[in-house]
């Protein structure tokens, strides 16, 4: 399938490793001018190692400044940016009775802003120029609360009401806005998370990892490039019709009607 997605101008938000690297990927292997960007260089260096990039920028997206910056960079590089892809940012997991406020609110910087800080400029300039994409990729924590995920759980919700809101709000500008929520998904992040499950349960990670994977119908964790097939569909002139919405891909994991 032609998903008309050669020459477009996409940013993608975390794209030096993960699900964000796999979204890169798949927008080079359309035919798509790519741009990345991660807080770490050494990541960055890694990834323009592998794929052909417009660019690839270093910005600390919890401050609105630097991610302002990012995006004139990438804009004055690439042009106009028709598609965004957020997968950056990832709140640390934290059992409840270790919680403070410090935590909620590094969980809200972690997650909600780095997405936040990105979003605003960039939706404003897409309903300017009458047109444009975001996804955002949030995490299935926003709909199941998780004992060691509540405060990244928190911030995912946030971002799930705020992409149906910016739908809403920006739909009659031609611009659209999806949400999707990924399961366990084979990437380091995930990696981390069934770490601090081991802990807070008193098992090993090879144990967390098997009563994850028990979880999930399909019997097997999802890829990064499984996601981001979905992410490219979701951008493409094919999905012209979703906006506004939060889809769920786990596996079928979460069996229930939203």
């Amino acid at each position: 399938m032609d998903l008309s997605l050669a020459g477009k101008r996409v940013l993608v938000t975390g794209g030096s490793k993960g699900i964000g690297f796999a979204c890169a990927a798949a927008f080079i292997a359309e035919g798509a001018e790519v741009a990345i960007c991660s807080r770490q260089q050494a990541n960055l260096e890694a990834a323009k190692a592998t794929l052909r990039l417009r660019a690839a920028l270093s910005a600390d997206l919890t401050d609105a400044a630097s991610a302002d910056a990012m995006i004139k960079a990438a804009e004055a590089e690439l042009g106009p940016i028709d598609i965004l892809v957020n997968s950056a940012g990832a709140a640390r997991r934290t059992p409840p009775d270790e919680l403070t406020p410090a935590h909620w609110r590094a969980a809200m910087d972690a997650k909600y802003f780095s997405y936040i800080n990105v979003i605003d400029p960039l939706v404003k300039r897409m309903a300017a120029r009458g047109g444009g994409v975001i996804v955002n990729v949030i995490g299935n924590g926003g709909k199941i609360a998780s004992p060691v995920h509540l405060a990244g759980g928190a911030a995912n919700a946030a971002l799930m009401l705020a992409t149906a809101g910016l739908a809403t709000a920006y739909a009659k500008q031609g611009v659209r806005v999806v949400g999707l929520n990924p399961g366990l998904t084979e990437t380091g992040r995930v990696a981390e998370g069934l770490a601090s499950d081991a802990r807070l349960a008193g098992i090993s990670i090879d144990e967390a990892r098997a009563r994850g994977i028990a979880r999930i119908p399909l019997g097997r964790m999802a890829t990064p490039e499984e996601i981001a097939n979905t992410v490219l569909f979701l951008a493409s002139p094919r999905a012209s019709y979703v906006t506004g919405v939060n889809i769920t891909m786990d596996g079928a994991t979460t069996a229930c009607v939203v």
